[in-house]
């Protein structure tokens, strides 16, 4: 049983407004099954962008436990092998988590900087467990790379319009 509210707590957000964080992330992960025909594959790790731009500009809007769950979400629809994006994902939330405790305050280049080493990061670590070490596809992951970072304040510009409408629920 929970203790009751107490006059200067905030009032708890109702369960569809806790629910975009995790519906918009899982949403994002679902772009890898969008059938797009490239020569190159430059499609960038959306789901791990939309976590990223959560945690960076709404930090209490998921739990600390909550990339384990969305990461498996997006391991069973990308294809990478499983536990890459459950591993990863955590590891980079709990480093921004540990790098936020330290900092007194953040503007958004570094929230840029945070997610775009996350963002190479993880598309590295992935790189390296999912193709062999002689598969030349270095050229085209630094290009993915380079792609996935600048798109990164389009994703914190759409997070921030669907955190205003969250807060409007």
């Amino acid at each position: 049983m929970r203790p009751p509210r107490g006059p200067f707590d905030p009032i708890p957000l109702p369960l569809g407004a806790r629910l975009v964080p995790a519906v918009s992330i899982v949403a994002a992960s679902l772009l890898t099954l969008w059938p797009v025909i490239v020569e190159f594959p430059l499609l960038p790790p959306a789901g791990l962008m939309m976590l990223l731009g959560w945690r960076l500009l709404q930090p209490d809007a998921l739990p600390i436990w909550a990339p384990l769950p969305l990461g498996l979400v997006d391991d069973l629809l990308s294809g990478q092998p499983f536990g890459t994006a459950m591993l990863f994902w955590t590891i980079s939330f709990i480093a921004i988590d540990s790098i936020d405790q330290r900092l007194i305050a953040r503007d958004f280049w570094q929230d840029w900087l945070l997610a775009s080493a996350a963002i190479g990061s993880f598309l590295l670590f992935s790189r390296l467990i999912a193709t062999p070490l002689d598969a030349h596809v270095d050229m085209i992951l630094l290009v993915q790379i380079i792609v996935s970072i600048m798109l990164y304040p389009v994703v914190a510009q759409f997070i921030g319009a669907l955190n205003r409408r969250r807060a409007a629920l």
